[in-house]
């Protein structure tokens, strides 16, 4: 099971981009549609896909967080066809953040926000090279700008098996906002790889939740420890939620989370659900108490 899963916030549209994305890329497919009844936000679709092998999760829960370039995907593409192919699709009701073009980091690339807001980077990468397909990318901007390599370092100490492969750092004039210092962090967690770097801009956007990161744990040890990791401003947890001292937030759920939501009779899972939405942090036995309660 992937680790860590990127988990996608929509109005309305998460089954409709979905759909949309898996018909880009290889190796795709949706994986299941669930509707979780009576939430905060009413009844929300709740979307689990695949895009090139990787897994993500996405939820139509209300128009209450908005996607922002903090959080993009970077693609790597085999050939210029590839990045055309996919701008051309991510572009249409879209709009440039980076022009496509040749840069001294790539030979042909180009940064774009799809029509549902999500923001992409598509990168020409040499065929010798063997990197994932799609990687996340963390963009420290406004107050969290110049922290890039700090929160890189935070989150290499807490996850298993993780690693720092390189940090390159801006020259001196190269970035227009004096707090930039990384201009690419390139490490994994858990054996997934993830980027980062300093907003070289002065930029007014900053990460939320429309873009989180969630972790499958594998009992409530492992969600404890991560919960005490992770969780650094008391007022945005709820339901498994956290924010880190960097404003990035995660879910941090049991692995099964599924079979515990979703099995038994509608009115177990109306009971669970309940019971879900009463905590901070994920009480798996207490969930399971909830269901068989009378």
């Amino acid at each position: 099971m992937q680790k860590i899963v990127p988990h996608l916030w929509y109005d309305k549209e998460a089954k409709e981009a979905a759909l949309f994305y898996t018909r880009l890329f290889d190796d795709s497919k949706l994986l299941n549609v669930t509707v979780l009844e009576n939430t905060p936000s009413g009844d929300a679709e709740y979307v689990s896909f695949e895009l090139a092998g990787q897994q993500f999760d996405a939820i139509s829960a209300g128009p209450y967080f908005k996607f922002n370039p903090s959080i993009s995907l970077m693609v790597a593409c085999s050939s210029i066809e590839e990045v055309n192919e996919k701008w051309n699709a991510f572009i249409e009701g879209g709009s440039e953040l980076m022009p496509l073009g040749e840069y001294p980091f790539s030979k042909w690339y180009g940064w774009v926000q799809d029509r549902f807001g999500l923001s992409w980077q598509l990168m020409l990468i040499d065929k010798e090279q063997t990197v994932q397909k799609i990687t996340p990318n963390f963009l420290f901007s406004s107050d969290s700008c110049g922290k890039a390599e700090e929160a890189v370092k935070y989150y290499v100490g807490i996850f298993e098996d993780s690693g720092i492969g390189t940090i390159s750092r801006y020259e001196e004039g190269e970035a227009a906002s004096p707090k930039a210092k990384v201009n690419y962090a390139g490490f994994n967690l858990s054996g997934i790889h993830f980027s980062a770097m300093d907003n070289a801009f002065d930029a007014n956007f900053n990460f939320n939740e429309a873009f989180s990161l969630m972790i499958n744990c594998n009992d409530q040890q492992e969600i404890d420890y991560f919960w005490d990791k992770l969780s650094a401003e008391p007022e945005a947890e709820q339901c498994g939620w956290v924010k880190d001292p960097f404003g990035v937030s995660w879910q941090i759920v049991p692995e099964n989370m599924d079979e515990v939501m979703f099995k038994g009779s509608r009115a177990e899972i109306k009971r669970v659900t309940e019971e879900l939405f009463k905590m901070k942090k994920i009480d798996i036995a207490a969930l399971e108490n909830a269901r068989f309660e009378k």
